[in-house]
Formats: structure tokens, sequence, C-alpha cells
């Protein structure tokens, strides 16, 4: 038999496995184990959003759709965008439905990167940027984040990151790791450099309707730089639709043609089912975003106190659902930590390191759990503790 592996592209091959899906393919395997790993909301799809894919599937739709996706999903996005960010979008050349933000993120890459140009990238960061980056022949150049500035990006970190090869700068504000956010003066400080040097702003607000005790900013605000931002979001993680793998581009009509150029090659659509349940979602769904986000903030200030409690300190975060405690004061690595606590108490969080080199040091951990297994959590990982201390 010919060895197979010499086949395989260059690229693939200095791509790294998610370190997210690690452990938790290895907390499975775990018969008692709590996982705190997985960015998934454990709330069912609304029912009335479940209810319009039958209806969908039993009269038939089940073909093909535009390339851009249903135009009446679009002209709903775009109503949405405008009801709770102000934001305007035409729905007949500025939109388009993709299988999941992550399609999304991947097209505009490839849409607009050529070899050697580099992609500013914040550091930490979701798992899946850096691969997106490197397959579309671009070079990621990091800014490291810092917990005691709440993971936000300044203008001296972007200036500092700028070269003359530099084409992008990627955002993810609600941040999947660490939940920071950025206000509206936050970008402010970004927009002038920004609109200087030329950039295309990818920003990935996927977590944009899980913010707590404030609105949720967009760089797409800012006039003067709109036509040079590309809004990546969907109904995954504010719909509880992660398996319908609804996501959609926002952007300058030229740049999303360009992306729609490759989804219409590589995908063609986004499953029509899916599409009819986001325009129901997006139409009538606004009171079940409510209920979550309150059950999430909950949540949140109770695991953050938990972690507070514990000896690890653990910022506050305004967005999304994760916390990112920082574990140095038990002088565990962040691999080292995860490791040892599935081991000894049976709980799967993520090594910060899973998410770049500046987050080593700390672990994500997910909030999308019900309150009593976050409290079975918080008792096994005081064990953990505690059974360090005594062994020391």
């Amino acid at each position: 038999m010919i060895d197979t592996s010499k086949y395989l592209s260059t690229l693939v091959q200095t791509i790294k496995p998610s370190g997210i899906r690690k452990f938790f393919d290895v907390a499975k395997q775990v018969e008692g184990a709590i996982s705190l790993g997985v960015g998934e909301p454990d709330f069912d799809t609304p029912w009335n959003v479940r209810e319009a894919a039958i209806y969908a599937i039993e009269s038939g739709k089940t073909t093909y759709t535009e390339n851009a996706g249903l135009i009446e999903l679009r002209e709903e996005i775009s109503r949405y965008q405008k009801r709770h960010y102000n934001l305007s979008y035409d729905p007949n050349t500025e939109i388009l439905v993709t299988v999941g933000g992550s399609e999304g993120i991947d097209n505009c890459f490839r849409a607009l990167l050529n070899p050697g140009d580099e992609v500013i990238i914040p550091n930490p960061c979701y798992v899946a940027y850096e691969p997106a980056v490197i397959l579309g022949g671009g070079v990621c150049k990091y800014i490291n984040l810092k917990s005691e500035n709440e993971f936000k990006i300044t203008k001296e970190d972007l200036l500092g990151a700028i070269s003359d090869k530099t084409k992008i700068l990627l955002l993810n504000y609600p941040s999947n790791p660490t939940g920071g956010t950025m206000s509206h003066e936050d970008y402010a400080e970004l927009v002038p450099i920004i609109k200087e040097h030329e950039l295309i702003v990818i920003s990935d607000e996927i977590y944009s309707d899980l913010i707590y005790g404030e609105k949720h900013a967009s760089l797409a605000c800012f006039e003067e730089i709109k036509n040079q931002v590309l809004i990546i979001s969907g109904c995954s993680k504010a719909f509880a639709m992660t398996g319908w793998r609804l996501g959609y581009v926002l952007g300058d009509a030229t740049l999303v043609a360009a992306v729609t150029k490759i989804h219409q090659y590589t995908i063609m659509c986004a499953p029509i089912m899916s599409q009819y349940a986001a325009i129901e979602g997006m139409k009538n769904g606004d009171h079940e975003v409510a209920k979550m986000r309150d059950a999430y903030k909950a949540r949140r200030n109770y695991i953050v106190d938990g972690f507070n409690k514990l000896g690890l300190p653990t910022h506050l975060p305004k967005g999304a659902f994760y916390i990112f405690p920082d574990i140095r004061p038990t002088g565990l690595t962040s691999e080292e930590f995860c490791e040892e606590l599935l081991k000894d108490q049976k709980v799967a969080c993520v090594p910060g390191t899973a998410f770049g080199n500046s987050g080593e040091g700390f672990i994500r951990v997910s909030y999308a759990y019900s309150i009593d297994e976050i409290k079975i959590a918080l008792e096994r990982i005081k064990l953990f503790l505690d059974n360090r201390k005594k062994n020391d």
C-alpha cells in the first residue's frame, strides 16, 4: 500500500487540530464527566422556529434557493439589523446567507487575500481564524490582548501591528473565548487608523445578541468606514440553532459579490429549511432570545463569583457565554490544569492555549450549561484545588 500522507497539502499539514474538540472528545469518553468546554447553547431551538422548518418540509420546500439565499430571509435580516443595531443593508446586493458563520469567515478570507497579505488577529482568538487565513494564502499577525484591559484592542495595539503588507483586521466582539466586548467609544479610537491605512475589517459578531448591561457596538456604525467592514453573524448562538448551520455576511456590494462567487461554487446555498426557520426566528423570536440572555446572565454572575472565590481571578465578561479564568496561581500551565482536572475530578475545560499563545495561564469555561451543572463543576474544581494544596 502507498504512503498516502505524502499526498497531503503542505498547508493542511501545518494546521493543528482544534484544541476545543480535543478536550470535548476526551471528556465524552470519561464516564460521569461534566464538560464546560463546548460553546453550544443548552436550550432547544424555540418551538415556533422548529415549526416553521417542519411546515417548509411538509409544503415541499426542499429545493435549492438563490445562491445568496431566499430574498424573504435577506429582507428579514435587513430589518433585523436595522431594528437591533440601526444598520442598513440592501437585501439584494449587500447580504449573503451562508452555511453558518464559519463558512462566511472562510469565504471572506479567500475572496480578499493574495499570497503574503497580512491579517491582524487579536489573540487569544477563536480557533478557526488562523487556519482560514493560512488556507487563504495569508499571514497571521497577532495582537496579544491583556486580561487587565478586559481583552479589548487599543489604538496602540493596532498601530503596532500594521505593516505595509497589512490588508485585513479581524475582530470578534463579543469574544470567543474571553467574553470581552468593545464599546462605541472603544471603536471610535480605531476608526481613523482603519480609514488611514485602508484596512478591510472582518467583524465576527455572532454573539451580538448576547450582551449584558450594555448595547452591542459595531464598527459598521461608523459611516466613514462602513464600506470597509464585513460583518459575519448568524442564528447559531442567539437562537440556539447551532445544528441548523445558518449564518450570513453583511457588507459593501462589491465585497459581498466576491464572497458570493466562492459560495456559489463551493456550497450553492444554505439549506432551505434552515432559511425558513431563520425567517421565523428573526421575525418573532426577540422574546425567546431575551429569555435565554437573562438565563445566561444569571449563570455568568454565578460562575464568575464561584471562580473568584476559588482564588482563580476571573473578569466579569459583558458578552457571549464564556469566562476566561486566570489559573496562573496554581503554578500549572493551561494544558496541565485541564488534563489534571479532567483526570482528577472529571471536569472538562479548554486550555487557553487552544486559542493562541497569549492564552497561556488561562482556561476557557463555557456557561452555556444549567446552574446545577455549573454548581457541581465548581464543587469538583474546589476539590481539585484542595487536593493539590494537600499534596504540595
